[in-house]
């Protein structure tokens, strides 16, 4: 066995097809066939199923797929540590992130670290802090900037089984058109707040996790009658005098809000933090640990 057919056999592991695992390994389809075979042949076993449109694992491919998996991890460690002596990096970094971080400027920090070290391919997801989560234990994303609460419970917003680093913390407030009934007043409660139409991302993302919490922990109604999938659009629609809306600080000082009322909220419920999350220390790659030093430097 050699590093190059277990990066086959993980690829094609993963993708379940030959066409996008040779794709993603560079190779033709029937280099990667040759060298799933030769790794067969090696181990004297089958280690796939084959259909006219899928493969699959068997059980002895499914005994070998955590221990590639931490042979192709190694490896890359050793080359991190390699090029870390000599001052410089190679190889490959994923970085994901939930949309409007507020101080936290993740495009920012991409293109200062893309500037220091060219030969890095570094490859970039938004998607909602649940998701990112998810990837990140699957080990399918090096690094996270999610979004929560201190006080959240939801097991998809959980660091738990993570090292992570808060950056950033800001109150959650209520942006609301100026027509509306509660747009007079300078701060609500959640009482005010009871089956009042509201505007909201869709359950990937944070903030739709959190207040869905918030609201189910005061046993308070909530109606949501409009679900989006970004901010710009979730403001858009508050200003067309839809609904209403909970939102970070940082979302409400965008030029489309300005127009809109801000009312705070009971702050001791309404703490919006920001982290970075990865690997437990002893596992995170040099990359991730210079990603981390331009975050800790910014």
């Amino acid at each position: 066995m050699d590093l190059r057919q277990m990066e086959y056999f993980v690829a094609l592991a993963e993708e379940s097809q030959f066409t996008r695992a040779a794709e993603i390994t560079r190779v033709s389809q029937s280099g990667l066939s040759a060298a799933i075979k030769s790794l067969e042949d090696d181990l004297d076993t089958k280690l796939f199923t084959r259909t006219t449109r899928r493969v699959e694992l068997t059980a002895a491919g499914h005994a070998l797929f955590p221990h590639a998996r931490n042979l192709l991890a190694e490896a890359d460690a050793g080359r991190d540590a390699v090029a870390a002596t000599i001052g410089r990096f190679a190889g490959a970094l994923r970085v994901g992130a939930e949309q409007c971080l507020g101080s936290v400027n993740v495009p920012e920090l991409v293109e200062r670290f893309h500037r220091r070290h060219r030969e890095v391919e570094i490859t970039f997801t938004q998607a909602g802090s649940g998701d990112l989560l998810r990837r990140m234990r699957d080990g399918e994303i090096d690094l996270a900037f999610v979004a929560g609460t201190p006080d959240t419970t939801d097991p998809r917003l959980r660091l738990t089984g993570l090292d992570h680093a808060t950056l950033a913390a800001e109150p959650l407030v209520l942006l609301a058109p100026p027509e509306h009934p509660l747009a007079s007043q300078k701060s609500v409660t959640w009482d005010d707040l009871h089956d009042r139409t509201f505007i909201d991302l869709d359950d990937s993302w944070a903030i739709r996790v959190v207040t869905d919490e918030i609201f189910a922990k005061k046993k308070i109604p909530r109606r949501v009658a409009f679900t989006v999938s970004d901010i710009h659009a979730l403001v858009d629609m508050i200003n067309r005098g839809l609904g209403i809306a909970i939102v970070p600080q940082s979302v409400s000082r965008k030029d489309i809000a300005a127009e809109l009322r801000i009312l705070s909220l009971e702050q001791r419920d309404a703490i919006w933090t920001v982290s970075a999350a990865y690997a437990h220390s002893e596992k995170v790659s040099g990359l991730t640990a210079e990603f981390l030093s331009l975050v800790e430097s910014r």
